[in-house]
């Protein structure tokens, strides 16, 4: 079951975003893939648009509508205790979306959304990103006030994405669009790069300063000591598609091995156990649960009658079949 917490999930992830010390949130695509980055260890999740939709098979353009999103969302904050912060894409529409995407992500249990100021519908930024047209500034930070005028928890979290590296822009336009989207209420700004190194978001955090908390998403300049990214004072580092790439790649590999043996012999003992899926799914406390609401059903008695039985059903028959004759008997 999810470990117990005494805060909520908002304030949990508000603090982690303001916290000084360094924290991380782990990539889930489904509610069995979210438990496990609780297990793990993990303090939040990342409920990545890309997983989701490569777990449906469907493409990260939202092919998905954001009702699917929330509904399947809804899932991995029902079975966790750790916060969740979903990936909201361009917050799938205008300002009037926004707000109700907010809404109903309150209603699930999600501690926070990121929205990236792309046009809709979105292409992933790892795809021919600097052919991606942003948004308007100001229609943005339209976006970012209503979605926080919408929110009832005060602590609810929303994170503003800049693109403007991965669009192909310099770090002025990334500094003015952080600094409007600041303003506009967003809690903290997830500067976005494509490139193998991590100089331009250092450059970013270098010239931005304290001005709100930084979050990071070092997908692409993965080989750079996390330790650089504490000192240079990140808040947030997000660990965003692995849990389903490297699941993707035992998937492949296993579907291969079968077909080409036609045989599970060789891979039984390299997959999970069924009892380790049951506990994943809390199997445990379903059979708690039976005993405690369940009737108590007494033990079927055996259906083939002991000799006692027989004298008596016999006796009521012979004593009928007297009652039956004895007039005939009388008048003979």
């Amino acid at each position: 079951m999810a470990r117990q917490h005494c805060l909520k999930k908002t304030t949990q992830l508000k603090r982690m975003v303001y916290n000084p010390e360094l924290s991380f949130l782990m990539e889930a695509h489904s509610g069995l893939s979210a438990k496990l980055v609780e297990e793990a260890g993990f303090h939040g999740i990342w409920a990545s648009g890309l997983s989701m939709s490569a777990m449906l098979g469907v493409r990260d353009n939202n092919e998905l509508s954001w009702s699917q999103v929330v509904d399947h969302v809804a899932f991995m904050a029902e079975v966790t205790s750790v916060p969740l912060l979903l990936d909201g894409d361009t917050g799938y529409g205008n300002f009037n979306s926004m707000r109700r995407l907010v809404r109903k992500l309150e209603q699930r249990g999600v501690a926070g959304v990121c929205i990236e100021d792309k046009l809709f519908p979105k292409t992933n930024s790892f795809i021919r990103g600097k052919a991606q047209p942003l948004a308007e500034i100001g229609e943005f930070c339209g976006k970012i006030r209503a979605g926080k005028d919408a929110q009832s928890d005060d602590d609810f979290v929303i994170i503003a994405r800049v693109e403007a590296f991965i669009a192909g822009w310099g770090l002025d336009e990334a500094l003015k669009r952080a600094e409007a989207y600041h303003e506009a209420g967003a809690d903290a700004i997830l500067m976005h790069s494509a490139r193998r190194d991590p100089s331009e978001i250092l450059a970013f955090k270098k010239a931005w300063g304290n001005r709100c908390p930084v979050v990071i998403v070092p997908t692409k300049y993965y080989q750079t000591p996390t330790e650089e990214f504490r000192q240079a004072g990140f808040s947030l580092v997000i660990w965003a598609n692995h849990l389903m790439r490297s699941s993707l790649a035992a998937m492949q590999q296993t579907a291969r091995q079968i077909f080409l043996e036609q045989s599970l012999v060789s891979v039984e003992e390299r997959v999970a156990p069924l009892e380790e899926v049951f506990r994943l799914q809390d199997e445990p406390e379903l059979a708690e649960a039976e005993k405690r609401y369940l009737p108590v059903t007494p033990a079927p008695e055996s259906r083939v009658p002991g000799r006692r039985a027989f004298d008596e059903v016999r006796k009521a028959i012979t004593g009928s079949l007297a009652k039956v004759l004895a007039p005939a008997q009388g008048g003979a």
